[in-house]
């Protein structure tokens, strides 16, 4: 999947609902005491080691976007600075669309990396996307106590009685000589507040854990992980084990999908692998195998 010049190829994050952006983070509609807020000391002490990846923990109560903050100031900062928002009010997605969700009620965070192009190619850096979907799959099954599944290339799915929704997303994008990787995740949105019946979170997926320090802990720990060793093995997909993780945990294969590709084009078939460029394979009803690098993809029905 290549490395475009603005953006990786990346999911919308249509599952956060829209809200009024002029309203203040720790009032309103949507202020709970059953929403506390994050513990900076906490997340600094935890994350912040001396050998460890992540340099700093910024902690803001509101922002339009955690990445358009992060990306203007990646040249002034080191690789591994974190910005989290309590409230993100004009989160980006694909296709420059805009979202925002009630204040405490998820993760809006981003991360500065800066791959060694001398060590890791460039060219492997599309991979970033996916590696930030199997960290945040990985972290959050185990920490929430969910069973969470990848629909290529990263949006975060749960299962909300009996059925797929959408609990998260990734957007990625150059920053100068870096890439800041945004993510939102819902965490504790009631059936209410979601604005479309394909959106979920933790909390409606009957999660045993909410507590978004832990969460975000946890993502952070293993996004460090994973990115240790696709670093190590040079951005090597297949050497760091990524590709096999990233496949094994992806629901997109196997099934019968259509990718809604740049210049209005579609291509239905079954979605067969992903490729050694994080590319989705699929295969027509002719038998004809084409590999996708960007476009939105939707899980069909047999038959549809």
């Amino acid at each position: 999947m290549a490395l475009g010049s603005a953006a990786f190829p990346t999911p919308n994050l249509a599952c956060m609902t829209p809200s009024d952006a002029s309203a203040p983070a720790s009032s309103g509609r949507w202020s709970s005491l059953d929403r506390p807020p994050l513990s900076a000391a906490s997340l600094e002490r935890s994350l912040v080691t001396p050998d460890g990846l992540w340099t700093s923990v910024e902690l803001v109560e509101s922002t339009g976007s955690t990445n358009t903050d992060l990306a203007a100031r990646a040249a002034d900062l080191p690789e591994g600075a974190v910005l989290v928002a309590e409230e993100q009010t004009s989160g980006r997605g694909r296709l420059d669309r805009t979202w925002s969700a009630p204040a405490r009620s998820g993760l809006f965070f981003s991360v500065l990396l800066k791959p060694d192009p001398a060590r890791v190619p460039a060219e492997r850096w599309g991979w970033l996307t996916l590696l930030a979907g199997v960290a945040a799959s990985s972290a959050v099954s185990r920490a929430a106590g969910v069973d969470t599944a990848l629909k290529w290339p990263n949006d975060l799915l749960v299962t909300v009685d009996g059925h797929e929704r959408k609990t998260g997303g990734i957007l990625a994008e150059r920053a100068g000589d870096g890439v800041v990787i945004g993510l939102g995740l819902n965490v504790t949105l009631t059936e209410d507040e979601l604005p479309v019946p394909a959106a979920g979170s933790l909390a409606l997926a009957k999660a045993a854990v909410t507590d978004r320090d832990s969460l975000l802990k946890a993502v952070l720990r293993a996004l460090e992980d994973w990115y240790g060793r696709w670093t190590e093995a040079g951005g090597d997909p297949a050497a760091s084990g990524l590709q096999e993780a990233y496949a094994a945990d992806c629901a997109t294969l196997g099934r019968h999908v259509r990718a809604e590709l740049p210049g209005g084009r579609e291509l239905t078939g079954t979605a067969e692998a992903v490729d050694a460029d994080g590319r989705l394979v699929v295969r027509t009803a002719e038998g004809d195998r084409e590999a996708v690098g960007a476009g939105d993809v939707v899980h069909l029905r047999a038959g549809h």
